[in-house]
């Protein structure tokens, strides 16, 4: 599995785009700035190519299948682009969690907040749950459903990587102060479903540096 990450505005989230090295399908976890598209241009569909020099060669050829969310606040889904932008017959699937669709449908509420240009309300193709499967060419990619920054908000866990959003950071946990937040929830969610996958694991957040779940059970505070 190749992973890429792109930094992105509001507030520099993390996006990954997961690539299965055999069939070269490829989902884009978050999709937080409409800027990533300048990153990978897509054409029916498939990533040709990137204006970064590092990530060119590893995401040429890409079948671009899902945009997989870990929550619906506008910070993680302001880049997703309107069905005239990418065709609608190759447009990837979006995948979210149903009980944070009020923040999607309301996504054009906080844009404007953060001087930001309202957009189109992404349309939730496939609602997931706990214990979800998305295959991904030779990859199953596991949903996690871990409540607490919100109600709807997931992991992804593949080939011993997590992609945990706002929940888990490094030595940190999400906000639980907006709505659908919950403190108990969330170090619920992290202490008995995160903690329980094995140490090594590496997590990749929707904000900040990546860590491992062996780290955060030594080193974070807030559990």
């Amino acid at each position: 599995m190749i992973i890429k990450t792109f930094i992105e505005p509001p507030i520099d989230n993390n996006n990954y785009l997961i690539i299965d090295e055999v069939t070269r399908e490829a989902a884009l976890i978050d999709c937080s700035s409409s800027g990533i598209w300048d990153k990978i241009l897509l054409q029916e569909g498939k990533a040709l190519s990137s204006t970064v020099g590092e990530n060119r060669e590893e995401i040429e050829n890409v079948k671009l299948k899902y945009i997989l969310l870990t929550h619906g606040h506008f910070d993680h889904i302001g880049g997703i682009k309107p069905q005239a932008c990418i065709p609608l017959n190759k447009q990837p699937k979006i995948y979210m969690h149903k009980y944070d669709l009020e923040w999607v449908n309301n996504v054009n509420t906080y844009m404007p907040m953060m001087g930001l240009p309202e957009i189109t309300v992404p349309k939730i193709d496939i609602f997931v749950e706990d214990g979800d499967i998305i295959k991904l060419g030779d990859l199953d990619i596991k949903v996690i459903h871990t409540p607490g920054h919100t109600e709807g908000g997931v992991c992804y866990y593949v080939e011993n990587s997590l992609f945990s959003g706002d929940t888990l950071f490094k030595e940190a946990v999400g906000r639980c102060d907006l709505k659908g937040g919950n403190f108990n929830k969330i170090t619920d969610s992290i202490e008995n479903k995160l903690y329980k996958l094995p140490d090594e694991t590496i997590v990749y957040p929707g904000h900040g540096r990546k860590t491992t779940i062996g780290w955060e059970k030594e080193h974070n505070l807030f559990l």
